[in-house]
């Protein structure tokens, strides 16, 4: 695995651990502390997520453009780092919305060109295994946060401010490991250099590829945002300094099975492991459905888990395999583009069935797209979504 994967993963990691402190709490801050509702939290996150999700395009494009990646990797990076002080500070919903906006962006900023830097990096044949080393590394970080906070939380007697202003630390150490420790290779070259978002560009990418924009789309409608895993959590009756153990088990789940699944992915069909996934998502969407209590959230938080590691760094393996390799930040900013759009429109749906039907309505319905996105992965055209061979 070339050491520049490593690396990568070890950042992603790292500011993993700083977001997963503020995200695995914030939910109950924005409930409990400043008296938002359920659609407030849907709304915030959907609007977050789908901001980072749309940045990536562009990017994405300008890292095509330029030849470069690692600069604005570094940028995204930085304007992650800068954000968690916001939220120590916040007294409102509007400062935790401009906070996450301004996280969100910098994880737009950064996600296309450190994917197709990944794509860059590694050989075809192993490229399933680095993407799922990098998400592995990630997910690591992604409990280790959460279970930093219960500890603090516990320590400090529920104090959230004094947790995100810990928070801060290991956002600033994953800036500095991206600047010293990752040599970006070589700008790819181009047969010739145009605008990556003008039509003749976007003409090069084929059918292959948009139907894998058009599925990521459809699986993003299905999994809404997890802040509902944590605000099912607390119906349980879960006290709050634990309830971020529910993205710790999660989170576990998701790192321990990320990596085996991308190695997996290198060796057999593309649309046979996403339709498991999609079973998985349906599975733990009923078990969250049926019952609050706490034995029965850590199961379906579980299944999440595992729907995660079959299908994230599969989705970004299916991208990169069906892409230009010179127009690689594009075609991940562009594929993250649509996901963006149902990501918000899933969790807003997801608030909104929450405050009016309650909980086991809002799982329900996410099985529910899960089916649907079942039903177009059955109806894919022969020969796509599955193993590339060639990088093409």
């Amino acid at each position: 695995m070339p050491a520049g994967v490593w690396v990568l993963g070890g950042v992603s990691l790292l500011m993993d651990v700083s977001s997963e402190m503020i995200h695995s709490l914030l939910p109950l801050f924005m409930v409990t502390v400043l008296g938002a509702g359920a659609f407030a939290v849907g709304l915030i996150e959907g609007l977050a997520e789908a901001t980072a999700l749309i940045v990536k395009v562009f990017s994405g494009a300008l890292s095509d453009w330029l030849g470069r990646r690692k600069a604005l990797a570094l940028a995204g990076y930085a304007l992650g780092a800068l954000s968690k002080p916001l939220f120590a500070l916040a007294g409102s919903t509007g400062l935790v919305l401009a906070a996450r906006l301004l996280d969100r962006v910098g994880k737009g900023v950064r996600g296309a060109p450190r994917d197709a830097l990944i794509a860059d990096l590694a050989p075809a044949p192993m490229r399933g295994a680095a993407f799922g080393l990098r998400q592995s590394l990630d997910t690591v970080g992604a409990f280790l946060g959460p279970l930093l906070a219960v500890g603090l939380m516990l320590l400090w007697d529920g104090d959230f401010r004094a947790v995100f202003w810990v928070a801060v630390v290991p956002g600033g150490l994953a800036v500095a490991l991206l600047l010293f420790g990752l040599h970006e290779p070589g700008p790819v070259e181009a047969p010739r250099r145009a605008h990556p978002l003008r039509r003749e560009s976007l003409r090069r990418f084929g059918g292959a590829y948009w139907w894998v924009v058009g599925l990521g789309a459809v699986f993003t409608l299905a999994r809404f945002s997890e802040a509902f895993l944590v605000l099912r959590a607390q119906q349980g009756g879960v006290p709050v300094a634990l309830v971020p153990l529910v993205m710790v088990a999660m989170n576990v789940v998701y790192a321990a099975t990320a990596y085996p699944f991308g190695r997996l992915s290198d060796r057999v069909d593309h649309g046979r492991l996403l339709a498991l996934g999609l079973v998985v998502l349906i599975a733990a969407d009923l078990v969250l459905a049926v019952d609050r209590h706490w034995a029965v959230v850590l199961a379906g938080v579980a299944l999440w888990g595992v729907h995660m590691g079959i299908t994230q760094g599969l989705l970004a393996t299916m991208v990169a395999a069906t892409a230009p390799p010179e127009l690689r930040g594009t075609a991940f900013g562009v594929f993250n583009l649509v996901a963006g759009v149902a990501m918000l429109l899933a969790s807003v749906i997801a608030g909104l069935l929450w405050d009016r039907f309650g909980a086991a309505a809002t799982f329900l319905a996410g099985a529910l797209f899960s089916a649907l996105a079942l039903g177009v992965l059955a109806g894919r055209p022969s020969g796509r979504g599955r193993r590339s061979t060639t990088d093409c």
